[in-house]
């Protein structure tokens, strides 16, 4: 039995609209960096990972990430999807080691690397969160949902 509410061709044509990048996140993360004064470059291709943001002078780099997709421990990304259940946590966790390889070997090539989790972005001082983590000098950043996190 199926749990899912669209047919096949249907579910394609949603998974098909999924973007990879200017997806609503990263906009409003680049419209927080420009209106702190903050500069920064599109797409670090070449880069390990492909960050979403790099900051050159700053050596700093930028990864916003959707909860789900890169299986955050977070309630949206410890959700599991009912169907087709093997495909989507052998997908997350190959997301997850991705991740981790990138940000080791960005992190051994002497950049800074921020990481932006989708929750983060819900709580009302994540703004100036974001700033002075850009702006900070620790080797790698995770921006909580909370400042008590």
């Amino acid at each position: 039995m199926t749990t899912d509410v669209f047919t096949p061709e249907q579910r394609s044509a949603v998974m098909r609209r999924v973007k990879g990048r200017d997806t609503g996140p990263e906009l409003a993360v680049r419209r927080i960096l420009r209106a702190a004064g903050i500069g920064y470059r599109l797409g670090g291709a070449g880069l390990p990972g492909r960050p979403d943001l790099v900051m050159k002078g700053r050596r700093t780099l930028l990864f916003v990430h959707g909860c789900f997709w890169h299986g955050h421990d977070c309630p949206r990304g410890a959700r599991k999807p009912k169907a087709n259940a093997g495909y989507w946590s052998a997908k997350i966790a190959r997301n997850r080691d991705r991740d981790e390889a990138a940000r080791s070997a960005l992190q051994s090539a002497g950049w800074r690397v921020v990481t932006v989790w989708e929750c983060g972005m819900k709580a009302p001082d994540f703004g100036d969160r974001l700033v002075t983590a850009v702006r900070d000098q620790a080797a790698a950043v995770s921006i909580p949902a909370s400042s008590s996190d």
